[in-house]
């Protein structure tokens, strides 16, 4: 049955599902902080959105593991209806067809599940875009000074979740293309990103608190983390988008040898279909072998960079908590990962892995939006006990 990759007649109500969604948890924001002022009540909903947007980052990755990427074929409704309910005569014909296709009732309403978690999130955001902008403006009009609002980044927030729509619908009609998957699933991670850095400053700014002076060895080691964090994101999304993750089901060794042939040049062709090399043909056990074990490499490159970081971390007392954080999310890391690999990819484990390096880049751009370059005479706490005596 051939099916238009974009219908456009339900969109209006996605919307308003996707706006139902998010109206249980803006309700409750509004309640819990009716007596608050309006940066609590912003403080507030960036929290609740943080968490929902990590969940969304979960359930994404549930629908990928569960190979319902595709359970609607079309984009932005399903078989150009707003929920499969509407659908149950195509998606009943091509489950028929295809008992094990990409198409049945139940991967249908995760994918559709998906979307609507994702329009909350979306409108969530809006909504915060829109109050920052209310709180300057306001402050603008009484000439209160400065804003303690930074609406700027929760602007950026929300042109990044129209982008990660955009690649939302890239991924359904462009058939899992491996590089635009893996582009999502790390705008997923950008977003958590930008929200940690509005949650971190606005609980400073609440609370009255100036950002941690720390030394500019610690500030660069944080910059390093992420970076190194962001190119074993990219590897591990590629690795989980081009199902390379059995390639290898050993640990410590890969096919029982510790270098086993591998195919760089193949499996890292970033612009090719699903299963298949640049030329069209099928995609060789050695190219995933070679995203596998790319992986496993940067892998031990990252526990080592983030494990010095947590170490440098614990020498600042106003950043133990975040150190702590941070060890406790490093051994889920390698918790999930083992088990990804000698326990068969259970989809538990393969959930909490992707969950977890999304909660490791939140904490660290937490960690930079919340301390600044200590300049050269405030080295230590000794220095300045000594310049007031």
């Amino acid at each position: 049955m051939h099916t238009a990759l974009y219908d456009w007649s339900p969109l209006l109500r996605l919307l308003f599902a996707g706006m139902a969604v998010a109206a249980l948890p803006l309700a409750w924001v509004l309640w819990r902080q009716r007596r608050s002022q309006a940066m609590g009540r912003i403080r507030a909903l960036t929290l609740v959105t943080l968490f929902l947007t990590f969940d969304l980052v979960l359930f994404g990755s549930f629908t990928r593991l569960t190979d319902s990427g595709l359970g609607c074929p079309d984009w932005p409704g399903c078989y150009g209806q707003a929920s499969p309910l509407g659908a149950h005569a195509p998606i009943a014909s091509a489950q028929l067809a295809a008992p094990d296709g990409p198409v049945t009732h139940g991967k249908a309403w995760i994918e559709m599940v998906h979307r609507y978690l994702a329009s909350s999130v979306g409108f969530l955001i809006l909504v915060l875009a829109i109050s920052a902008w209310a709180v300057v403006w306001r402050q603008r009009a009484l000439r209160e000074g400065r804003a303690q609002v930074q609406p700027w980044w929760a602007t950026a927030t929300l042109l990044w979740v129209c982008v990660q729509g955009a690649f939302g619908a890239f991924t359904v009609t462009m058939k899992l293309f491996p590089a635009i998957v893996s582009l999502h699933l790390m705008g997923g991670y950008v977003l958590l990103a930008l929200l940690a850095v509005q949650a971190v400053w606005q609980s400073h700014t609440t609370a009255g608190r100036s950002p941690v002076p720390v030394a500019i060895t610690l500030r660069a080691a944080m910059v390093v983390g992420l970076l190194v964090l962001l190119l074993q994101v990219a590897s591990g999304a590629w690795v989980s988008t081009n199902y390379a993750v059995l390639a290898c089901a050993e640990f410590p060794q890969c096919q029982g040898s510790w270098w086993p042939m591998m195919d760089f040049s193949q499996g890292f062709a970033l612009w090719r279909p699903l299963g298949l090399a640049v030329d069209g043909t099928p995609l060789s056990f050695q190219a995933l072998t070679a995203i596998h074990f790319a992986h496993r490499l940067l892998a031990g490159l990252t526990f080592v960079v983030l494990l010095l970081l947590v170490w440098r971390l614990r020498s600042e007392p106003a950043l133990v908590r975040p150190a702590r954080w941070l060890t406790w999310l490093l051994g889920l890391q390698i918790a999930t990962g083992l088990s990804n690999v000698v326990l068969d990819w259970p989809l538990l484990a393969a959930v909490l892995h992707t969950g977890g390096a999304g909660a490791i880049g939140a904490v660290l751009a937490g960690l930079l939006a919340g301390t600044r370059t200590r300049l050269s005479f405030q080295a230590s706490p000794y220095f300045s006990e000594r310049q007031t005596t």
